[in-house]
């Protein structure tokens, strides 16, 4: 497991950078479409001005501009067998630019010459709703006679997201309460061929307002020992049901984020731990909560917020395990 320093995590909790800018995209995620196009996606960024729109970069050249209200984009044009580097930054009504986000890689498959056939239709669609504003959506892997590269995924008509050919499932947020939804999945090979779509899925998320806890890891403990002179906090959690594997974690200690768990191919599957300091002081209290990386490259709900003491109980270990209130889930569609 790799720990990242929260010095990574772009723009502030609201984001909104300094001097009201718009603060920097966060979830930025990247992965071949084909040959020659690329998907990328971010969350959305919340601006005082609000954000007029969205800049994505390829190295230093502005590829693409899209509209506020959108947080994907396919940057086509591109070369086959190429590594490239994304960012993205929003920029507010008033034209003011905002930070770029954290740099991304994504590398296209080599070309396929004179294919003309396209892949099978993916198979076994099916879904569930997660909360009021998430489904989560899997099927069978598509054939294709040189490789699968990517599936997207259509909402009606419109092309909502895309994940690599190697994954069968995928989470889509940012949707609306109470509403009915179809989903369908394609196929797309290194040539730009594109299936026939999958079983249509209809999914009709929660009413009301929730706080993404549907994507959010369960059963969250959070304890304190003492060694040494030294208090530190032990956490156990289950992972969120995602119909994969979840490698990334995000730790926020006292409401500021605090750390980034990543896991290698040994990521837990049943129940996940984690030890850190917090210092020699004993009677310090602090506020933790967790979240994963989804599969498709975006944030989960947030968990239960637990509250621990150190040296709250006699002798050399102090536990405490109290629910708080949940935090809001910030990944986008």
């Amino acid at each position: 497991m790799v720990l990242l320093a929260s010095c990574g995590w772009g723009g502030t909790d609201d984001g909104t950078g300094e001097g009201g800018l718009p603060g920097a995209p966060v979830g930025v995620t990247a992965a071949a479409g084909s040959a020659t196009s690329v998907h990328v996606m971010w969350n959305a960024v919340s601006s005082a001005g609000g954000v007029r729109v969205y800049e994505v970069y390829r190295g230093t050249t502005k590829v693409k501009e899209v509209p506020g209200s959108q947080h994907m984009v396919d940057v086509t044009r591109l070369r086959p067998s190429t590594r490239y580097v994304f960012t993205v930054r929003a920029r507010d009504t008033a034209g003011r630019r905002g930070p770029r986000s954290r740099e991304v890689r994504a590398t296209t498959p080599a070309a396929a010459a004179a294919d003309h056939s396209a892949p099978t239709a993916p198979g076994r669609s099916r879904g569930r709703a997660a909360g009021s504003r998430a489904v989560q959506l899997s099927w069978s892997a598509s054939s294709d006679d040189r490789g699968v590269v990517s599936y997207d995924i259509h909402q009606g008509g419109t092309k909502i997201h895309s994940v690599g050919g190697t994954q069968t499932a995928a989470v889509v947020t940012g949707l609306r309460p109470g509403t009915r939804y179809t989903f369908t999945v394609r196929a797309r090979d290194a040539a730009d061929n594109v299936s026939p779509p999958g079983a249509a899925v209809r999914l009709t998320t929660a009413p009301g307002s929730d706080d993404g806890r549907g994507t959010a890891p369960t059963g969250f403990r959070a304890t304190t020992h003492r060694t040494d002179g030294a208090y530190y906090v032990d956490l156990t959690w289950v992972p969120p049901r995602t119909d994969g594997v979840v490698t990334e974690y995000q730790l926020r200690l006292d409401g500021r984020p605090a750390t980034s768990l990543v896991y290698g191919a040994g990521a837990p599957r049943d129940r996940a731990t984690y030890s850190f300091y917090v210092g020699r002081e004993a009677g310090a209290t602090h506020r933790i909560r967790i979240r994963a990386r989804l599969p498709d490259g975006t944030w989960g709900g947030f968990s239960p917020e637990r509250t621990v003491t150190t040296g709250e109980d006699a002798g050399p270990s102090g536990t405490a395990d109290q629910p708080g209130d949940a935090g809001q889930a910030e990944a986008g569609g």
